[in-house]
């Protein structure tokens, strides 16, 4: 709240805490730092990478106290590198300008860090929110499991987190498909930073052509990782958002071979695990296939949840092994 802010001692003992947790989990200084409401600093995102963070501040409240919170965050850990990269959508609605610029140290356009024993780096500056999604990691470790000596297709791929992981783990090939010119010039960096050039190809498209593209080429992939944007951002959007949902995993599904697996992954805060269970069930029907659930991921432990606030519970991943229908 803007007329009750949070003191300074209050700012350095949860930044403190949230470090702690982190860890405590994840070898690698790779990680969300801070996640809003779920670490006491409703408004706030912190993303780490080694000696550099982004910070995204989205409510007014929290606006206000940046100068304190820099001094905090340098109580807590000294000399990192910080860019504030204060462009989302909720800073409209709370009235706030945009602006994306370093605070502290220096902040190349392109940061690196690790995740699940894989290099990457992230576009801090100009790519989506803080350049990096952390929150999927378990569920791409389980992806690295699956994948040696496979076909791998990534959809919705930005710059190859999923894909690159699974070709890091030995997959015989991985076809990424992004309408981003620029995010797969990225998943080629991420694949020669790998060694793993040689094995990893790129599709510029949109999801929904390509998959039917690649149908029609007659391809087939042991797994296929679904990972799309929210299709579902406001209440309003539940209905088309389930139908956008359902066309991308009967679209996705037909591209399954025979005992592979489809990774279905949903980021929409209001679309239920049920629905998407559901959803992988129409699939798997109207495709004629026999779908079994395997798994259910869900966000790592950087993204930690509110028992009482349901809106930090939002990332959804099913893994689903596929065979010819009964």
């Amino acid at each position: 709240r803007a007329d009750a802010p949070l003191a300074q001692a209050d700012l350095v003992e949860r930044l403190q805490r949230a470090l702690t947790s982190r860890e405590n989990l994840f070898a690698a200084h790779c990680y969300r730092w801070v996640y809003g409401d779920s670490d006491g600093l409703p408004g706030l995102v912190i993303d780490r990478f080694a000696d550099t963070i982004v910070i995204q501040i989205s409510l007014a409240g929290m606006e206000l106290l940046l100068e304190p919170l820099l001094d905090a965050i340098n109580q807590v850990q000294p000399g990192l590198n910080i860019l504030l990269k204060n462009d989302g959508k909720m800073r409209q609605i709370e009235g706030l300008e945009d602006y994306v610029r370093i605070a502290q140290g220096q902040v190349p356009e392109l940061v690196a860090l690790q995740e699940n024993g894989v290099d990457f780096v992230a576009p801090v500056w100009h790519g989506q929110k803080t350049g990096w999604f952390y929150d999927h990691r378990l569920n791409r470790a389980r992806v690295q499991t699956l994948s040696k000596g496979k076909r791998v297709l990534d959809l919705f791929s930005y710059v190859g987190g999923w894909g690159i992981q699974a070709g890091a783990a030995g997959a015989s090939e991985v076809v990424c498909v992004d309408a981003s010119a620029q995010a797969l010039q990225l998943v080629h960096e991420q694949a020669k930073l790998n060694g793993i050039s040689e094995r990893v190809q790129t599709i510029k498209s949109d999801a929904f052509a390509a998959l039917k593209q690649l149908k029609e080429e007659g391809e087939r992939f042991d797994v296929v990782i679904l990972d799309p944007p929210a299709f579902i951002q406001r209440r309003k959007d539940i209905k088309t958002g389930e139908l956008a949902y359902l066309r991308a995993n009967q679209l996705a599904m037909r591209l399954v071979a025979d005992t592979g697996y489809l990774v279905s992954a949903s980021c929409s805060m209001h679309l239920q695990r049920s629905r998407l269970v559901d959803i992988v069930n129409e699939a798997s029907r109207k495709n004629g296939r026999h779908g079994q659930i395997l798994e259910q991921g869900g966000q790592a432990g950087d993204h930690p949840i509110h028992p009482a606030i349901a809106e930090t519970d939002y990332l959804k991943s099913i893994l689903v092994g596929i065979s010819p229908g009964y």
